[in-house]
């Protein structure tokens, strides 16, 4: 690990002054909180805007498939194909393609036109996070990298949580229209403030003809792109699948369940939101907190946890207590799989293919969520939440009883 870290680094990564590298690290935390809740925005809007658009609530979710799946491509993709253009460009170019993306919904005329712009969300989406997630290691010295990985990452999991209630509270007082623009806005500061704290991030060199590889060179490239079917990160991804497209399933649609079926107003499904991104946040930092030495007990709480409320919500009428316990839970999903995956020993691959698991599961989740409310009913969505939620937590803890967590690579 050390070897790889030092040559990740250039003379210029390590000579900067101290505050403006951790001032780098804040802006990218703020653009991955930016771009995950600008992935999240329909969520609390979804009814105003298929009101809006004509179009049923199951369809309006296809706002959050389409991302969905555009980001679980474009996460590896661009992995690949950008990999030797400097990261700083790379990420100023995404960050300006999201903030032209939801200017484009806010002032989209239709669901076709709204649709267009939800899919450039997704490119920026998976390409941020597939890069911002790594830039740690070239932004702060060593022995702080796992520190501003942290706080990178904490952007997705706080806007995971905090991105729907506060696009909800605006879209309360001024529509959902006014949601979007203030979500553009935010990336074009984004992009100023990017443009300011991000020192040049040279891609991968490219190797010199003059270097002939070793005859057992193309063996170990293969070995080394494939290094993702281990059996570790296998788990992870698959886990990632089942509890991010169960929450996904029965959260895309928690605004005309509260609405329908616990017959709230408009205050309360803010005031709702809000406690569930509240608690949201109190569970990232338990468990970060408690993840570090064992991510597998923790996931398998956090699902169960995810599985109660779930299960309790067509059951009670008044649901504030149980969506806190949705959000305690959903809350630390984030940092868990985010840590999980960085001890099976992934890379910059293994990050983007979990970025790509993590965004495919919300489209599936939301897509099937979406088929199930407009053909059976908005309450059974919360019934599949809960069973994908169940047997998230039977998979993690097979795996609690037949090994150990992974080790952080050396």
């Amino acid at each position: 690990m050390t070897g790889r870290k030092l040559a990740g680094m250039t003379m210029t990564d390590v000579s900067a002054a101290p505050r403006a590298r951790w001032l780098a690290v804040s802006s990218v935390a703020v653009g991955t909180f930016t771009i995950v809740t600008s992935e999240m925005l329909p969520v609390g809007l979804l009814t105003s805007i298929a009101a809006t658009l004509g179009v049923s609530d199951g369809t309006a979710g296809l706002m959050m498939s389409a991302p969905g799946l555009v980001a679980a491509v474009s996460a590896p993709v661009l992995a690949i194909t950008a990999r030797r253009l400097d990261r700083r460009i790379t990420l100023l170019g995404l960050m300006a393609l999201l903030a032209v993306a939801n200017l484009a919904g806010a002032f989209a005329p239709n669901y076709p036109v709204m649709l267009a712009a939800r899919v450039l969300t997704g490119v920026s989406i998976g390409g941020f996070w597939a890069f911002a997630a790594g830039l740690g290691l070239r932004l702060v010295p060593e022995g702080s990298v796992g520190r501003a990985t942290s706080i990178i990452l904490a952007g997705v999991s706080v806007a995971s949580v905090l991105g729907v209630p506060v696009a909800t509270f605006i879209s309360s007082f001024a529509g959902w229209r006014t949601a979007f623009i203030a979500m553009g806005v935010l990336a074009l500061v984004l992009l100023a403030l990017l443009a300011a704290t991000l020192p040049p991030l040279p891609g991968e060199p490219r190797a010199h003809a003059s270097e002939p590889l070793p005859r057992e060179a193309p063996a170990r490239a293969s070995e080394g792109r494939f290094t993702w079917l281990s059996g570790p990160l296998k788990v992870v991804l698959v886990l990632t699948v089942l509890i991010v497209a169960g929450h996904f399933a029965a959260y895309t649609y928690v605004r005309p369940f509260l609405e329908q079926v616990s017959h709230a107003g408009p205050a309360l499904v803010s005031t709702a939101l809000l406690l569930y991104g509240a608690a949201g946040v109190a569970g990232n930092f338990a468990a970060g907190a408690r993840v570090a030495r064992n991510p597998k007990p923790v996931l398998v709480t956090l699902a169960v946890l995810m599985a109660l409320s779930m299960a309790a919500l067509p059951l009670i009428g008044l649901p504030l207590i149980v969506l806190m316990v949705w959000g305690l839970g959903y809350g630390g999903v984030g940092v868990t799989l985010q840590l999980w995956i960085m001890r099976s020993g992934g890379g910059e691959m293994g990050t983007a293919l979990f970025v790509g698991a993590f965004n495919v599961s919300i489209a599936l989740g939301s897509f099937a969520g979406g088929r199930i409310v407009d053909s059976v009913s908005i309450s059974a969505v919360m019934w599949v939440g809960a069973a994908l939620a169940v047997i998230s937590a039977a998979v993690a803890g097979s795996t609690c009883r037949t090994g150990s967590s992974p080790r952080p690579e050396s």
